[in-house]
């Protein structure tokens, strides 16, 4: 059987890195990660990247590939998440790819194709490339508005945090998109003296609830995807997977 691309996607802080890590210990699979926010180095805490003891035993793709300051775009991501999925395949596992940006979900799942200048060509949205499952992580607004409270809480209560901000504000200029698009950004301003512990966690809060409900809009576009709650994830997969086991033996029989 031809080992399909399973695809986890959801709003931050869903639970999709721990669904995925499980997953992949159940059934033989590497993790690629679709977020354009732990791509890049030296942000690790403020972006909720997956830790160093949730990777020691399963491999991760798609973490700190660049600095901060440097450029990396979806047509890059799609190529590197291309080759990732072949050498997984290759070594007969199961690819999984996870994350909550959708437009790299978007650019493999429906296999953009993008002309010299790295613009993407017109897409059918209803026609997803062959080899790929995709399920959602489903929570209502104010489950996730809560999770996002409690891991924004965990944040700031992490000193890491604290020493990743300054050391973030060492090398790089406040001015570039990813130090301004993450909760680094209230923390330097707490660490600064402008804002309080507690208002630096209101506004993070406030910012991630908001790109909750940007990833949910983008995703639910797709028709395609198979939306369950947390819980019931790696049973709904492994469920499929029997099915296509089942398919292929009918056949062979």
């Amino acid at each position: 059987m031809i080992k399909p691309t399973f695809v986890i996607v959801g709003p931050t802080a869903s639970g999709k890195t721990g669904a995925a890590i499980e997953l992949a210990e159940k059934i033989g699979g590497e993790i690629i990660c679709a977020d354009s926010r732990t791509i890049y180095r030296g942000m690790d805490v403020g972006t909720a990247k997956p830790s160093m003891k949730e990777r020691k035993n399963i491999v991760h793709y798609g973490l700190d590939l660049v600095n901060p300051d440097e450029r990396f775009t979806v047509f890059d991501w799609k190529k590197y998440a291309e080759q990732k999925i072949y050498e997984i395949k290759a070594s007969g596992k199961y690819p999984i790819v996870v994350g909550g940006t959708g437009l790299y979900v978007d650019a493999l799942v429906y296999n953009y194709q993008f002309n010299n200048d790295n613009k993407r060509d017109q897409v059918d949205r209803k026609r997803m490339a062959e080899g790929f499952l995709i399920y959602g992580i489903k929570w209502s607004g104010d489950e996730i508005r809560e999770r996002i409270r409690l891991r924004e809480q965990q944040m700031f209560d992490c000193e890491e945090l604290i020493s990743e901000t300054k050391e973030l504000a060492r090398k790089f200029d406040w001015k570039i998109q990813p130090m301004r698009s993450n909760v680094y950004q209230f923390v330097w301003r707490m660490l600064k003296g402008e804002i309080s512990k507690d208002e630096a966690i209101r506004l993070g809060v406030y910012d991630d609830y908001h790109l909750a409900k940007r990833q949910m809009t983008w995703f639910k576009r797709n028709a395609q995807i198979k939306w369950c709650r947390l819980k019931d994830l790696n049973e709904e997969v492994i469920k499929d997977i029997k099915s296509l086991e089942q398919k292929v033996y009918d056949v062979i029989k």
